[in-house]
C-alpha cells in the first residue's frame, strides 16, 4: 500500500471487498482498482508525438501461421498473392511527453499505396502478441489487404494491463488514453498513407469498452468499431460503479452532450459480440452497447426499424443469435451477436492465445466482412461544434494538429 496515496486504504478495501464471486472474477479482467487515483488525467497544455522504429528480427511471424481450429473457418486469401514478406513491427510512440509501445502488422500486399487499418485494443492481462495470436486478425488482415495496429497497455499504468475506460479523463476527445489512441491512428495514417476513409477500431473487454470510447468521441476518425465482450459508454466514472456495471449490466448510459443535441454529425456503426455465459461481464452489457447507439443515432424511442434475427445452430460449435439492425432507408448501421454458451472469451478465437474460445462463430471473420461495408465520407463528417466535451474544430484537417517527423 502507497502510504502517500490518500485513496490507498479505499483501493485495498474494494480489492478485497470483491476478492470472490463474478464481480471479484470481473475486478482481475477488466478493471484494475489501483488506476482510480489518477483519475481523471489532464488534457495535455502542447502535444508531441512521434513513432519511432524498433523492429526486433524475433518478433517477425511465422509464414506459415498453424492451422485453424475444424470449429473455425479458414481465411481465404483475397485478390493475387505478392512477393513482398509481411511485416511484424514493435514500435514506440511518444504522446504528451510519455513513450507507449504498440505493435504494427503490415499485409505483404504493401507497397505503399492507401490500405485500410484496424486498430485492435487488447483486455487485460493480454499484451498485443497475445492479442493477435488469439483473435488471428494478422491473419485476416493479411487475406483483406489490412494494416493493423496493437497499442499496448504497460503495467506501470495498471498492474492487470487494463485500459482506464471507466475514468473521466478518459472519456473525452482531448485527453488521457482516449485521446492518446486517437493520436497514434493519425501518426499511422500520415505514416504509412493509410485510407482516412477506412480506420476501424476493435476491442475485447476493457479494449472493448475502450473502443466505444473510441467510437462515441471521435466518429470523424473512425469508420465502424467491434466491441467484444465490452460496456457501453458513460455507465461507470469510478472502478466500483465499472465493477456494478459489468456484474449486473444495469448501468446508466451517459453519453457527452455533443451527442444528444444533434451536433455530432454520425454515429459509428457497430458490431457487438457477447456470449450469454459470460461471468465476467453480464451479456447485458452487450443490449446496452446497441441501446447506446440508437440513442446516438436519435432514436430514443425504439429502434428505427425491427432488426432482422438470424438463429443458427451448429453441430460442432455455439449456437448463436445474429440481430442486424439498419436505419430509415434500410441501410445496415449495427449487428448483435449473442453466441450461447461462450464465457468471457473471443468467439471463434485460436486456443495460441488467451481468453479465446473455437467453439464459438468466428469472430474476426465477421468483424472484417462488417468494415468491409462503411467508409468515411470525408463531406459528411467535417465537425462544426465547440462543445467542449468533444473538442472538434471546424475547419482544420483532423489530421493536422499530429503532424510531426516519423524517424
Amino acid at each position: 500500500m502507497n502510504i502517500f496515496d490518500p485513496l490507498a486504504s479505499a483501493h485495498a478495501a474494494l480489492s478485497s471487498l470483491f476478492a470472490g464471486g463474478p464481480i471479484g472474477l470481473a475486478a482481475q479482467f477488466f478493471v484494475d482498482p489501483q488506476t482510480v487515483a489518477s483519475a481523471n488525467p489532464q488534457a495535455p497544455a502542447q502535444v508531441a508525438t512521434n513513432a519511432t522504429n524498433a523492429t526486433d528480427a524475433s518478433d517477425a511471424p511465422a509464414m506459415t501461421p498453424p492451422p485453424l481450429p475444424s470449429a473455425a473457418p479458414l481465411i481465404k486469401r483475397h485478390g493475387s498473392p505478392s512477393t513482398n514478406d509481411p511485416q511484424w513491427l514493435s514500435r514506440h510512440f511518444g504522446y504528451a511527453g510519455q513513450t507507449h509501445r504498440f505493435k504494427l502488422y503490415v499485409p505483404s500486399v504493401y507497397q505503399g499505396q492507401s490500405l485500410p487499418m484496424i486498430v485492435m485494443l487488447h483486455g487485460a492481462q493480454q499484451d498485443p502478441e497475445d492479442f493477435a495470436a488469439g483473435t488471428q486478425m494478422n491473419e485476416a488482415a493479411e487475406a483483406h489487404g489490412y494494416i493493423v495496429a496493437y497499442p499496448e497497455q504497460p503495467e506501470s499504468v495498471s498492474l492487470l494491463r487494463c485500459w482506464n475506460w471507466f475514468r473521466p479523463g478518459d472519456q473525452v476527445r482531448e485527453s488521457g488514453e482516449v485521446s492518446m489512441i486517437a493520436a497514434l491512428t493519425r501518426e499511422l495514417i500520415a505514416m504509412y498513407n493509410v485510407d482516412d476513409t477506412r480506420v476501424y477500431v476493435a476491442g475485447m473487454s476493457a479494449g472493448g469498452a475502450m473502443a466505444v470510447n473510441l467510437a462515441v468521441t471521435h466518429p470523424d476518425v473512425y469508420a465502424a468499431a467491434a466491441i467484444h465482450s465490452g460496456v457501453a459508454f458513460g455507465v461507470a466514472d469510478e472502478a466500483f460503479s465499472a465493477l456494478c456495471a459489468m456484474n449486473d449490466g444495469m448501468g446508466k448510459i451517459r453519453l457527452p452532450t455533443g451527442s444528444l443535441d444533434g451536433s455530432q454529425s454520425r454515429a459509428v456503426p457497430l458490431i457487438v459480440f457477447h456470449g450469454d455465459a459470460d461471468e465476467t461481464v453480464h451479456p447485458r452489457n452487450g443490449d446496452q452497447i446497441v441501446t447506446m447507439r440508437r440513442l446516438l443515432q436519435g432514436d430514443a424511442g425504439g429502434m428505427l426499424q425491427l432488426p432482422a434475427t438470424y438463429v443458427k445452430e451448429t453441430e460442432t460449435g455455439y449456437a448463436y443469435t445474429r440481430r442486424v439492425f439498419h436505419d430509415e432507408q434500410g441501410v445496415p448501421v449495427s449487428e448483435q451477436w449473442l453466441v450461447h454458451g461462450l464465457g468471457h472469451a473471443w468467439s471463434g478465437g485460436h486456443p495460441r492465445g488467451t481468453y479465446t474460445d473455437s467453439s464459438g462463430p468466428h469472430a474476426t471473420c465477421e468483424i472484417v466482412r462488417f468494415f468491409e461495408q462503411f467508409a468515411l465520407k470525408r463531406e459528411a463528417v467535417e465537425c462544426t461544434s465547440t462543445n467542449p466535451s468533444f473538442g472538434f474544430s471546424s475547419s482544420r484537417d483532423p489530421r493536422q494538429r499530429w503532424v510531426s517527423a516519423i524517424f
